[in-house]
């Protein structure tokens, strides 16, 4: 590639940033695959989890590689291999026999997912100052399309699974429907592997490694002469100063100074508070979730369709409002709103009983309910009394398979108030904490230290966000629906009293600006 050319740097960002959709499919398409693999392969509530969360783990362990090899590697060539473990992954993962194959294809996908953070840092680094935020927010959106397209894929091939269509049934897909919900994810990692194929080197990677010559030509290439050799100088001179001054060891005893105590816990408390509240149980089990309000499977299915909806468009909305109305707003009214969500779901778990009559029994067909005839009649006043009768007369392997069918029939609660609940969580989220946290990690922090803080932070984050994932069936199961987003809500409660007193607004203040006045709030 002749860097000397010109370069345009939204499709460069477009190209990066498709890893988000990547990343946004391989996130959410296993949330339509829970109910099948858990018959197929016999699997346990942890199980399940692990399954599920499993991805998450593999991206604590990818985090804390990731700055070393893209330092060693380059920003490019780290983002090629990235999109190969996507390739290889969804593969694996659709071709498993075995739940230990999943669950080691699944892990391989959690490795790529330090995407997210990689193509954010390369979209910073190659675009013009003027459209940073612009092309940066692209990546944000491409994750929340990705979730989207996922939950929509997931539909249609439940549909095609269940209808009669000669080519659907000579392809398998009634056979090996969770498969195909996987497979689908190739094609567009396939795809995004070879569009990085398109893009330059990041030019502040070629000041790092010396080749002043090659940044000079990619910068020349994406601004105007005069800017690109500003912007060269400018580069140069923080990365002589990061050199001499920042070393790692460095770094980690300035992120520990008094000076960054306001800074560090607003980073934590962002960090625990975004994923405690539950999104990624939401995102990640989506259709479980609404089998909970008995709408069965396809209902459930749809509904997920509806989640990645709402998130795409409030995704939008807070990227627009985020310079306007300012990240502090958005934060503690978004947040109050989500807690104020999460309370409506739990109120109405708090009013739902669960009666199977003999009516409903005999008009069952798909399955032997005699076994369930000691049920009928009974009223259970929570989903945990339910599905502890369930597995007692069926077993737990059955009682899981059938268990959509048996809550659709059972179910009797305010299953509207608790589906606006939800998606007004999922609403809330994704206009504030969501997309948010990041513009906040990226100001809050020194420069001299961000590539240190923002990983960790990130780290942090995800291992909160796996935690979620990995135990939300057990919790399911053991607390049952109510308990769970009561403790979502009361989390983000206390995280709101943490935000509400440390959280700066930062809107419209420089980097230096933000470190002065967190520092004067430490003393």
């Amino acid at each position: 590639m002749n860097a000397s050319k010109k370069i345009n740097p939204y499709r460069c960002a477009a190209a990066v940033a498709f890893g988000g959709l990547v990343f946004g499919l391989d996130a959410a398409l296993i949330s339509g695959t829970v109910g099948f693999i858990t018959t197929e392969f016999g699997l346990n509530d942890l199980q399940i989890g692990t399954v599920v969360g499993v991805s998450g783990f593999g991206v604590l362990v990818a985090l804390i590689l990731v700055g070393y090899v893209s330092d060693q590697w380059g920003r490019r060539k780290t983002l090629k291999v990235i999109a190969a473990l996507y390739v290889v992954s969804a593969v694996c993962s659709t071709l498993a026999p075995s739940y230990l194959t999943l669950v080691a294809a699944r892990f391989l996908g959690g490795l790529a997912f330090t995407s997210i953070t990689l193509s954010a840092m390369y979209i910073g680094e190659i675009a013009p100052p003027a459209k940073r935020g612009q092309l940066v927010a692209i990546n944000q959106i491409n994750i929340v399309v990705g979730l989207s397209a996922a939950y929509f894929i997931n539909y249609l091939i439940l549909q095609l699974s269940q209808s009669d269509l000669d080519w659907a049934v000579k392809l398998g897909i009634d056979r090996h429907t969770w498969r195909w919900m996987l497979g689908s994810e190739i094609l567009f990692a396939v795809i995004w592997f070879f569009l990085l194929f398109s893009i330059p080197p990041s030019p502040r990677w070629l000041v790092l490694k010396g080749r002043i010559e090659e940044a000079k030509g990619v910068l020349r290439g994406l601004l105007e002469p005069d800017q690109a050799e500003e912007e060269l100088a400018s580069i140069i001179s923080s990365a002589s100063t990061k050199t001499k001054t920042s070393s790692l060891r460095d770094q980690f005893k300035t992120l520990l100074h008094p000076s960054l105590r306001i800074a560090v816990i607003v980073g934590l408390v962002y960090a625990v508070v975004q994923q405690i509240t539950g999104i990624n149980a939401v995102l990640f089990y989506a259709p479980t979730v609404f089998e909970q309000l008995g709408l069965g499977k396809n209902s459930a299915f749809m509904q997920a369709v509806w989640v990645g909806l709402v998130g795409l468009l409030f995704t939008i909305l807070a990227l627009l409002l985020v310079d306007r109305v300012g990240r502090r707003s958005l934060t503690l009214w978004g947040l109050l709103w989500a807690i104020l969500s999460l309370a409506i779901c739990a109120y109405g778990f708090h009013q739902a009983t669960y009666i199977l009559s003999a009516a409903d029994l005999a008009s069952i067909s798909t399955f032997d309910t005699s076994s369930l005839a000691n049920m009928a009649g009974i009223e259970y006043r929570s989903d945990v009394e339910f599905k502890a009768a369930l597995n007692q007369s069926l077993g737990g392997g059955a009682a899981k398979q059938h268990e959509a069918v048996l809550f659709n029939m059972a179910a009797n609660l305010p299953s509207t108030l608790v589906l606006f609940g939800v998606m007004s969580f999922v609403a809330a989220f994704h206009f504030s904490i969501g997309p948010i946290m990041w513009v906040i990690f990226s100001e809050i922090f020194p420069t001299r230290i961000r590539g240190l803080a923002i990983p960790v932070f990130a780290l942090i984050t995800s291992t909160v966000s796996y935690l979620v994932q990995q135990f939300f069936p057990w919790q399911l199961t053991n607390m049952g629906a109510r308990d769970i987003f009561l403790f979502y809500a009361v989390a983000g409660f206390i995280g709101l009293l943490g935000l509400y007193r440390y959280l700066p607004e930062t809107k419209g203040r420089s980097i230096e600006q933000i470190e002065a006045e967190l520092a004067l709030g430490s003393d």
